[in-house]
């Protein structure tokens, strides 16, 4: 036997092993389908949740006009506490607003260590409550 026979008949063997395996493109052959896999529910994020909250824009807003950023971040401490852990300590209440606000244009000190919380004196209490009141809805 020559090698070109033997080739030949590898080749014939391999076709018939591919076809007898589901190899070929029958229209009869049962095709395999996979469902994917349903994807994770994205979880909203609180400018999508609070688009429409007068307290949350105008809060946001303030905020990002402010020095706040520099040591405050939504999911991350920095200097002071991250804003998710000051909603998680504080519900969203008349009286906590009201003394939060208090702290923001006072300063404080104390309540999340050492480091004080410099005063805001340039900020009018209004707008520490609904810079407060934004925070607060930052709750997990």
């Amino acid at each position: 036997m020559n090698f070109s026979k033997v080739a030949s008949a590898g080749v014939i063997a391999l076709a018939g092993l591919a076809y007898a395996c589901g190899g070929s493109s029958d229209t009869n052959s049962e095709e395999a389908t996979s469902t994917p896999a349903a994807a994770p529910a994205k979880e909203m994020s609180f400018d999508e949740m609070y688009k429409d909250n007068p307290d949350y824009v105008s809060g946001l807003a303030l905020v990002k006009e402010s020095d706040c950023p520099s040591c405050h971040m939504v999911e991350r401490k920095i200097v002071g506490p991250a804003y998710k852990d000051v909603a998680a300590k504080y519900e969203s209440t008349d009286e906590n607003i009201e003394t939060l606000a208090k702290r923001v244009v006072n300063g404080s000190v104390g309540e999340w260590g050492e480091i004080p919380m410099p005063a805001h004196p340039g900020l009018s209490e209004d707008d520490a409550k609904i810079m407060v009141k934004y925070v607060l809805m930052l709750k997990k």
